[in-house]
């Protein structure tokens, strides 16, 4: 087990997990991180699998040099990006959990997005006040039937919340330059231009890889063009954000919602109108993978090492053109 934290391998491989991992593969009896390396490189050369999770060491030449029988690391959590290029370099296979991390992701968004079409979050905020909530006049919005939904980044997240979406009557267009047009016709959406997604959508979600292209490219000139009433979500990453545009726009328009689970930097600074803004609703980075959920990671890698083991395709390695486009 490779991991700078012991805590994370111990939450991670819970509940029968590690004991399900140790029945299947012949596991070295330590985990091995930065700090320790040294000590065990030597009981490493014959390693032919290593698996992870949060924690994983960013391991470079001079590491895996000393771990010349590896072929294959199974990493039960999500981004890959700070250590895998070292590995796909040798030709050594990357497995990543990031489509069981896309779960809850999906779960956490679809229940925003049914919120917001009824209005919850504005008349959450209405029903405080008594005469408002006597006089009938709380706000109320379009209801959930026919609505329209727009996903910015239509990856493996907003593929999974696609798919839970089928269950409603909504509309769903979405803008991804790497969505293909076959796939985003088998998940029934529209591709339409960023600045549309905005202007027609009723519930707008961002679910866009953190990646140098993709930082600051939401800014006020989309937020303005939000439909009377829209909700903004966020549980993308908030540099994806031009923050103080979106913090303009919210001051100006109170009839926009933002659901925020991500900021830039996170969380917010002290001082940030974010707090004090009546309709922003800030959550602490929850939508990811959290307590009961993290062993879900822990299920795929061990169903893709079961698949590895017995030479069939692998559903979730990462190539090296996948890290061009993934968060």
């Amino acid at each position: 087990m490779l991991s700078d934290s012991q805590n994370d391998v111990d939450r991670v491989y819970a509940e029968g997990r590690w004991e399900a991992l140790c029945a299947n593969v012949a596991l070295y009896p330590h985990v091995v991180g930065i700090e320790n390396f040294d000590r065990h490189a030597e009981s490493l050369r014959d390693v032919e699998v290593a698996f992870s999770t949060w924690g994983m060491p960013e391991l470079v030449d001079a590491h895996l040099d000393r771990m010349p029988s590896l072929r294959a690391l199974f990493y039960a959590a999500g981004s890959v990006q700070s250590f895998a290029r070292p590995f796909l370099a040798r030709d050594i296979a990357v497995v990543s959990a990031w489509a069981a991390n896309a779960v809850p992701v999906a779960e956490f968004t679809l229940g925003q997005v049914l919120l917001a079409c009824k209005g919850y979050f504005r008349n959450e905020r209405a029903c405080r006040d008594a005469e408002l909530r006597h006089a009938g006049t709380a706000f109320k919005g379009a209801g959930v039937f026919g609505e329209t939904v727009g996903l910015i980044g239509v990856g493996m997240i907003g593929r999974t919340l696609c798919r839970l979406l089928e269950s409603f009557n909504l509309k769903v267009i979405g803008h991804d330059p790497y969505l293909e047009p076959a796939v985003a016709e088998a998940l029934g959406i529209e591709w339409v231009d960023l600045p549309d997604v905005f202007s027609r959508a009723y519930v707008v979600s961002n679910h866009l890889p953190n990646i140098p292209s993709t930082r600051g490219l939401l800014d006020g000139s989309l937020f303005a063009r939000m439909r009377s009433d829209a909700t903004f979500i966020n549980t993308g990453r908030g540099a994806q954000v031009v923050e103080r545009d979106l913090i303009a726009v919210l001051a100006e328009r109170p009839d926009l919602t933002a659901l925020l689970d991500v900021t830039w930097p996170e969380p917010p600074e002290k001082e940030s109108p974010l707090y004090a803004l009546p309709n922003v609703s800030l959550s602490a980075h929850i939508a990811g993978s959290i307590n009961d959920e993290v062993v879900r990671m822990a299920d795929y890698v061990l169903e893709e090492y079961g698949r590895w083991e017995r030479g069939e395709d692998l559903l979730y390695a990462v190539s090296p053109d996948m890290l061009e486009t993934m968060a």
